[in-house]
């Protein structure tokens, strides 16, 4: 097995494993100690069907139930397993977020307790577009003047999702009903003591802690400064990367494409803790 730096801003590339075949525990207790110290790692050409892709996953911790109720094929037949698709059979959908552009977000951070990790495998895959963006929350953090991680140390933003609206865009209102969970504006990363700035664009809506005005310009301030070319890495898939992420120290975003081409990947969650400071 070989780790080597994904990029200067980000992640983890690990080579000479097949994550299809049984992993001793010193192999990857390596796996996981360089994900967790560089918030991504990916893992080119592999061949998973569903169960070989939870069985690694479900290695990590607990993993997240889903309901495929878009999936008229009927091809997930794991309760972990949800496909990212803009396939369509009968005209319907055989996945969820299927086309267009999407900001850059934490999963599940309008939970009390947010997805700890994602784990995407890349089977169809676009000719151009479609890329996941991963921008480092650590290093965001560690970038901010001194005064700003005083002034923010315990501030709380809200974060929201609303279901009934695009999934890929901010929402321009906030429904009485839609689902939220306010969380440190820096969160701790458990497994190193590390901090990272952990707001997004897509779904956090204010900093509870501040007036409105001042709320607002704050976070456009952080969305931006996160988001610098040099806390971001692009990754251009390829049929067989597998891409691991930490939704406790990372945000990902994708880009847009031809929505007449097929993308088609398959992701399983890893369920986290409650977010302190």
């Amino acid at each position: 097995m070989e780790i080597r730096p994904l990029s200067p801003a980000i992640g983890v590339e690990i080579m000479g494993v097949d994550l299809a075949a049984p992993i001793d525990d010193a192999d990857f207790a390596r796996i996981r100690r360089a994900w967790e110290e560089n918030c991504i790692a990916l893992f080119r050409g592999q061949h998973l069907d569903e169960d070989q892709q939870v069985n690694f996953a479900a290695r990590f911790g607990p993993l997240g139930r889903v309901v495929n109720e878009s999936d008229p094929l009927k091809l997930g037949h794991n309760p972990a397993v949800l496909y990212v698709s803009n396939v369509r059979v009968d005209g319907k959908l055989t996945g969820i977020l299927p086309d267009g552009e999407m900001f850059f977000h934490s999963d599940t951070c309008y939970l009390e307790r947010p997805a700890m990790a994602s784990m995407l495998y890349a089977m169809e895959i676009p000719s151009r577009g479609g890329n996941t963006l991963y921008a480092n929350g650590f290093r965001a953090y560690e970038a901010l003047p001194e005064e700003m991680k005083r002034r923010l140390g315990a501030c709380r933003a809200l974060n929201v999702y609303d279901y009934a609206g695009n999934p890929t865009h901010r929402a321009a209102s906030l429904p009485a009903d839609v689902k939220q969970y306010a969380h440190p504006v820096f969160r701790t990363h458990p497994p190193t003591g590390r901090k990272s700035l952990y707001v997004n664009r897509l779904m956090t809506w204010s900093v509870l802690d501040l007036e409105p005005t001042d709320s607002a310009a704050t976070l456009e301030f952080l969305f931006d400064h996160q988001e610098r070319p040099e806390f971001v890495y692009e990754h251009e898939w390829r049929p067989g990367d597998v891409v691991l992420w930490d939704n406790r120290s990372c945000l990902h975003a994708r880009s847009d494409f031809d929505p007449n081409e097929r993308r088609r990947l398959r992701r399983v969650t890893m369920l986290g803790e409650k977010p302190y400071a």
